[in-house]
């Protein structure tokens, strides 16, 4: 997120706006307040993280929210698990904050930079097909409604909301503290490797299922697969983390550095792309080593881009991924960026990509100096055909009416909105497009 002037950008830079008013509070009582005077000037009002949402969900137009300074922790009990945060709390200082009670996250995304209450309220997801996204491991908010009350949201007061507020999309409230579920500290044994891309594809949900997490990453205009399996083990495993220099090399040199210059060249010369990408799936993406689980599950990327990611059954990724990986040959497109396919367990968040059922995720991307209309448009068609579900946080075109039928509980969320923000407080042009206006 960075403000120019009086402009509002998100890190992808693919919404942007100019607030008539911004404001940082410190503690939840200054959200509070923020809330009551911008209802009594009939502005709307919207929080905002770290900016990673792709998507306008975190467009104020109104009185912008900056959580930057509601961060850290409120409570741990390293006897229960629970802990709660302060909603701004960004991801990557969680960690920390846990490990004096020995306690970690069960699951994180591959990006740790957004907060809490962002990377909850729009849906952010790991991979494993034992394990939900970021908001099953919610237990508990405290939230802003437009009323200017605390709404208390746990299993012992109003525990019948709790699968609509912890995926909340901003449209219920202001978050202002998160309570997790977390487990005892844990480190994984990580193994990257490069793979024929028909094997894995051949054989994709025995490898799901027999690892505690997998991903697998294609590069267009290549046969291979980069495949990630982990396994977790006790925090008393013994370590064996990347060598720096090593990991310096794979993740800054060549994922970020060179790969940003070949992103840029390939703007004005596409025809660098698919030798590039053959290149980089015989560099990179082979490595064995063991750490702590943040230290492997997420990593660092600052080759800035836009995405867009649907969840399907997973039962369907392997015709789906086929799909797409036709399209690409048919249109002669030069796609810089790979695919990203990952799994998830089916949960009971009612706007979760994950309800009801058993999911996994097709991720395309493009460099953020390309347009991704003409290739995100055309994905997103191969998507709706097999009941796809858009990530809320990353580009899609969908809206309330499509939306609708592939939600079962869509209409009961909406009829919450109207309980806890019957004048749209925090609306924005996203949330009417996707929930109605």
């Amino acid at each position: 997120m960075t403000r120019i002037g009086g402009t509002w950008q998100n890190w992808g830079r693919s919404a942007s706006v100019k607030p008539v008013r911004v404001e940082r509070p410190r503690t939840p009582e200054g959200v509070q307040r923020a809330v009551v005077a911008a209802a009594s000037q009939g502005l709307t009002i919207k929080a905002v993280g770290a900016g990673h949402s792709f998507t306008g969900i975190a467009v104020a137009p109104g009185v912008l929210l900056e959580l930057d300074d509601l961060q850290g922790l409120v409570s741990a009990d390293a006897t229960t698990g629970r802990v709660t945060l302060l909603a701004g709390t960004r991801l990557h200082r969680i960690p920390g904050l846990l490990a004096p009670f020995g306690l970690a996250m069960e699951n994180l995304g591959d990006i740790d930079r957004q907060s809490i209450s962002g990377a909850i309220s729009t849906g952010t997801h790991g991979t494993g097909t034992g394990f939900g996204g970021l908001a099953t491991q919610v237990v508990g908010v405290t939230l802003v409604t437009a009323a200017g009350e605390f709404l208390r949201v746990d299993d012992e007061q109003n525990s019948d909301l709790l699968p609509a507020v912890a995926l909340g999309l901003g449209a219920l409230g202001v978050l202002v503290e998160v309570t997790l579920q977390c487990v005892p500290a844990f480190v994984l044994h990580a193994v990257d490797a490069p793979a024929p891309l028909a094997d894995v594809l051949a054989t994709l949900h025995d490898r799901a299922a027999a690892s505690d997490h997998f991903e697998f990453y294609w590069f267009p205009h290549t046969d291979v697969a980069l495949t990630k399996r982990q396994t977790r083990l006790d925090e008393s495993a013994v370590r064996k983390p990347l060598p720096l220099f090593g990991k310096w090399v794979d993740e800054s040199l060549l994922s970020n550095g060179v790969y940003r210059a070949v992103c840029a060249a390939g703007q004005v010369v596409p025809a660098v792309t698919p030798p590039f990408s053959r290149l980089a799936v015989k560099l990179t993406g082979d490595r064995e080593y063991t750490d702590r689980s943040h230290r492997v599950l997420t990593q660092s990327r600052n080759v800035r881009f836009r995405e867009m990611e649907y969840a399907v059954p997973a039962e369907r990724i392997v015709p789906v991924f086929r799909a797409v990986q036709a399209l690409i040959a048919q249109r002669g497109w030069r796609i810089e960026f790979p695919l990203e396919v990952r799994f998830a367990a089916e949960d009971d968040r009612w706007l979760s990509t994950a309800y009801g059922r058993a999911s996994a995720y097709i991720a395309v991307h493009r460099y953020w100096r390309a347009d991704p209309t003409e290739y995100f448009e055309a994905v997103e068609q191969i998507m709706h055909e097999h009941g796809g579900r858009p990530h809320w946080g990353k580009l899609h075109t969908l809206n309330a009416d499509q939306l609708r039928e592939r939600y079962p509980r869509f209409d009961d969320f909406v009829a919450l909105r109207d309980r806890l923000d019957p004048d749209r407080l925090f609306r924005n042009r996203y949330l009417d497009r996707v929930l109605g206006a």
